[in-house]
């Protein structure tokens, strides 16, 4: 794949760019070097994810039918001969996930020493793997999940929080698998690519305490069914990391966002261009985030017009958004837009963040593209961008104004990708 010339077509360069940096990251290419050879006993797939059916195709491509179950997001169904590919709602759980997570923990529940639970975990889990824990509903989880993703808490802590509620969190899809062995293939979609964190660690043992997650709820000021209070307030079923019973589990971290931002960054560099990159890792309210990298693109102008040659700057990680509207937008709409804001016209400067899975948020569109022209176009059309960024209404913003990055479901993911482009006077 070409990359094309910034100077002519700066939002198609950046859009090759994330292409490339979720091209890098697709199961097909990732899984076959981890997978084992098949056991003595049964080899049983399970899994959750925005890429697990994605991934089950890759092992059944290369290791012929096989029995099992992963859960997806609906419309990232993959075709397989032998494992059931169940679809469930993402990011607020529903029935059809909560029914699909219990049949996998039967299916997990009758293996022994001899069989081989191969997990594939990927972004999204959280989710689809819905199992309340003892004396709470479906209603009561869907409530917490939506009040968390409003309060604006970052990944780790609605983590911590959705662990302690669950049957089948914080280790405890592992523990349901014992005694048999157990192989987790995981692709990373959090800040530092921590297993326990991705998916909320299904097979990886949990530290935290219920505790913890009530102080979360409180010093975020969330406001949650008092059965969920109750339910903390007796403790919870999550897997200590010692527990016997993950001692033949092991897990791999088969993709990562540091591999596609490096494949992103390869790709700019062979075009000519200089690329640096502020890290993978990156968290914060994407507006705040936005600005700085804005202020940081404002003071390379100077240096990328000396040098007679563009500079990017590439970052990944996952912003947060605290609602303040009742807009549609998710974190990498709301950073551009920021950008855009924070850029006002700056000649030579172009921004593009996508979510490599394809949807920002809740909407079915992965980003958006914004450069020196994009608030004046606004404004010609009578929309006013700093209230659609005071009303969350990102999404809306650049529906209307042609800036919107839509792939459809990429089958992988690994975290957002952003990346900003100075382009020097021709």
């Amino acid at each position: 794949m070409a990359l094309p010339d910034p100077f002519d077509d700066p939002r198609g360069a950046l859009t090759a760019l994330f292409r490339r940096a979720v091209e890098v990251a697709d199961p097909v290419r990732v899984v076959p070097g981890h997978l084992p050879e098949r056991p003595a006993g049964r080899l049983v797939v399970i899994g959750a994810g925005k890429a697990s059916a994605r991934m089950a195709e890759a092992v059944e491509q290369a290791m012929g039918p096989c029995e099992g179950l992963v859960i997806t997001r609906t419309g990232y169904a993959r075709p397989c001969k032998g494992i059931e590919i169940a679809q469930a709602a993402h990011p607020v759980p529903d029935a059809a996930g909560a029914a699909a997570t219990r049949r996998m923990l039967e299916l997990a529940g009758g293996l022994g020493p001899d069989d081989l639970a191969l997990a594939l975990i990927s972004g999204g889990g959280s989710a689809l793997l819905c199992a309340p824990a003892t004396g709470l509903s479906l209603t009561d989880k869907v409530a917490v999940t939506q009040a968390l993703l409003a309060s604006g808490a970052p990944i780790g802590e609605m983590n911590v929080v959705r662990k302690h509620l669950s049957a089948v969190k914080g280790g405890q899809l592992a523990a349901a698998c014992h005694p048999a062995r157990l192989l987790a293939l995981v692709i990373s979609d959090v800040p530092g690519d921590d297993p326990a964190d991705i998916a909320s660690g299904p097979t990886v043992g949990e530290g935290s305490s219920p505790q913890d997650a009530l102080a979360i709820l409180d010093r975020r000021g969330i406001d949650v069914p008092g059965a969920v209070r109750d339910a903390l307030a007796r403790g919870s079923s999550v897997v200590a990391p010692g527990d016997p019973r993950l001692a033949r589990t092991e897990t791999r971290i088969v993709a990562a966002p540091a591999q596609s931002l490096a494949a992103a960054a390869g790709m700019a560099r062979a075009a000519g261009i200089d690329v640096r990159v502020l890290g993978d890792a990156l968290e914060g309210e994407a507006r705040d985030l936005a600005r700085a990298q804005v202020a940081a693109a404002r003071g390379l102008v100077p240096e990328a017009a000396a040098a007679g040659r563009p500079i990017l700057l590439l970052s990944g990680g996952e912003c947060t958004v605290t609602r303040r509207g009742d807009g549609v937008g998710g974190p990498n709409a709301e950073f551009v837009l920021a950008a855009a804001c924070a850029m006002d016209g700056l000649e030579g400067v172009h921004v593009l963040a996508c979510d490599t899975d394809g949807v920002d948020g809740a909407a079915e569109v992965a980003g958006a593209h914004a450069g020196p022209g994009t608030l004046s176009a606004a404004r010609r059309q009578g929309i006013d961008p700093l209230t659609a960024l005071r009303t969350n209404d990102a999404h809306g913003f650049f529906g209307a104004v042609g800036g919107q990055v839509v792939t459809g479901p990429t089958l992988t993911n690994v975290n957002d990708f952003r990346a900003i482009l100075i382009l020097p006077p021709r």
